[in-house]
């Protein structure tokens, strides 16, 4: 069973280019303070598809509701989510990073207007990464741990989104 997504949420396919890390992530805090929303960007190369964000946005949300975070902003506690782990240096990387980037960004709560103020950092795409290639398939095995032989145990290959969302929802045990 999926964790649902809170329904203020917003989650949309983009690409972006950054070339200062830094000056990014400063220019998207802005924003998210002018909108007083939160602002969240998933490497769509790492994730499980949308619904891996989701869940992670989802989990995230509800441990700030419940006050049992890990880390001090629903962002950062997000991508620890997406990691399914409680190392803020690990779920970094499931966030941007320098140079080219496909992600998912979430907006939380979602509104219209800052979808336009985001215009200038994203180019938002009607693709979606929702699909596993081989090539992504071993990735998220070796990422979360998951043996062929899970794979096998869990019904197959399309199991693997089930098993990744199942190590997101054990970081809220493990805490």
């Amino acid at each position: 069973m999926h964790t649902p997504l809170p329904a203020a949420c917003d989650i949309r396919p983009a690409r972006c280019s950054v070339h200062d890390l830094a000056i990014f992530l400063r220019d998207l805090r802005a924003i998210a303070a002018k909108h007083d929303t939160r602002i969240i960007c998933f490497n769509a190369d790492m994730i499980a598809g949308r619904v891996h964000a989701a869940a992670a946005v989802a989990r995230a949300v509800r441990a700030f509701e419940v006050g049992v975070t890990i880390s001090n902003t629903l962002e950062m506690e997000a991508l620890l989510f997406a990691a399914g782990s409680r190392q803020c240096n690990i779920a970094a990387s499931f966030g941007i990073h320098d140079g080219e980037n496909r992600v998912y960004v979430c907006c939380y709560p979602g509104k219209p207007e800052v979808w336009i103020a985001l215009e200038p950092l994203f180019r938002l795409v009607p693709e979606s990464w929702d699909t596993l290639d081989p090539d992504k398939r071993r990735c998220l095995m070796e990422i979360f741990s998951i043996s062929s032989e899970e794979i096998t145990a869990a019904g197959g290959n399309d199991r693997i989104v089930d098993l990744v969302l199942e190590r997101v929802a054990l970081l809220q045990v493990m805490r």
